[in-house]
């Protein structure tokens, strides 16, 4: 019997916040649904899962998530139930609730490895799914029908959240290229250059020779994304982990390199040993930007500014470097928003 074609999509407002996902069959079958208080990973989970339990036989599953696709392709599910559903640094899987079911699917032979396309790159069938999975998210409701979707099904055009409609309207006339250059014309702050967002994991290995390795390769492919882009500037937080290791590899590689601070003085709030490493590698970077000027009164707020910092890296961002081993929570949230905004040009820096 030969697999059925289908598309999936997630998406999700705040990241955590009211999320949708979608599947479609080309020419076909769709659905879409909601959930109130998701993450934009679960909502990409769900959407294949959803399209296991909806659609009969064998199917060929095309997704623009590198998370879902990259477990497959990679087997990251085969370490995980090996070592009783922890991860490589001991800790819980996230989304175990998904992944057990949509494995087992899996080991049914009801899909195999998922073939991934990049989002919004004019893949009509893609761009399809993930209107749909927006107008879920965005209507708190759920559709479904048998034959391609009507207009009214699709929901509005996917724009930027956040944005004006005004200013949406505006970068959505322009390609990637060009958004981005019109974000840096409006904000001063931002560096010439070729920008590489460099970033991801906050808990590393504590094996000092594993530390140390990961470093090198690090260092490496900032030398590599130098050569392939003259002018490279590297963009870190320095915050503990992978920000922190970056300004190192960027001394390393001996790349010009910015510490993008999302509050002044950010050390006051860090661990002892954190703070420390913050304000060496603080004092030796060439430049630094700070985004806001008043300092959060409460770790909600504090959580809050990052999450600004984080949307103001991607914005202006030509490339990316993410660390992460598959499974921390903050470096797939850091990935899916940088890959919504450049797709290929997002480098995954695994640590397992």
């Amino acid at each position: 019997m030969a697999a059925t074609v289908v598309y999936t999509d997630g998406a999700c407002s705040g990241n955590p916040g009211p999320g949708g996902w979608a599947w479609a069959v080309p020419g076909g079958a769709w659905a879409r649904g909601h959930d109130p208080d998701t993450t934009n990973q679960r909502m990409e989970l769900m959407a294949v899962l959803r399209a296991t339990e909806m659609l009969d036989g064998p199917l060929d599953v095309v997704t623009d998530s590198t998370y879902v696709a990259n477990c497959f392709r990679d087997g990251w599910w085969k370490g995980w139930e090996a070592r009783g559903w922890r991860n490589s640094a001991k800790q819980p899987v996230a989304n175990q609730d998904l992944w057990e079911p949509l494995i087992a699917a899996h080991k049914e032979g009801r899909f195999g490895v998922p073939r991934w396309v990049k989002g919004h790159s004019g893949d009509e069938m893609n761009d399809l799914v993930d209107r749909l999975a927006v107008a879920s998210a965005l209507g708190r409701d759920e559709a479904r029908g048998e034959v391609p979707p009507t207009p009214d099904a699709l929901g509005p055009a996917d724009v930027p959240w956040g944005r004006s409609e005004a200013a949406a309207a505006r970068l959505a006339d322009m390609d990637p290229a060009q958004a981005r250059a019109e974000r840096r014309r409006r904000d001063g702050r931002i560096p010439e250059g070729a920008l590489c967002v460099v970033g991801g994991q906050r808990d590393l290995p504590e094996d000092p020779v594993v530390l140390r390795e990961l470093r090198r390769r690090l260092a490496e492919m900032v030398e590599a994304q130098a050569q392939m882009h003259p002018g490279l500037v590297v963009l870190t937080g320095l915050r503990a982990g992978a920000e922190a290791l970056a300004g190192e590899a960027a001394v390393d590689a001996g790349v010009d390199w910015v510490a993008v601070l999302p509050w002044p003085d950010p050390e006051h709030h860090m661990r002892r040993a954190d703070r420390d490493r913050f304000l060496a590698l603080r004092a030796t970077a060439p430049r630094e930007v700070v985004l806001e000027k008043k300092v959060p009164a409460t770790t909600a707020d504090r959580g809050k500014a990052l999450g600004r910092r984080d949307a103001w890296l991607a914005s202006v961002a030509d490339l990316a470097l993410v660390v992460w081993d598959g499974d921390d929570a903050h470096a797939r949230t850091f990935s899916t928003r940088l890959e919504r905004r450049l797709g290929d040009d997002v480098t995954m820096v695994w640590t397992a």
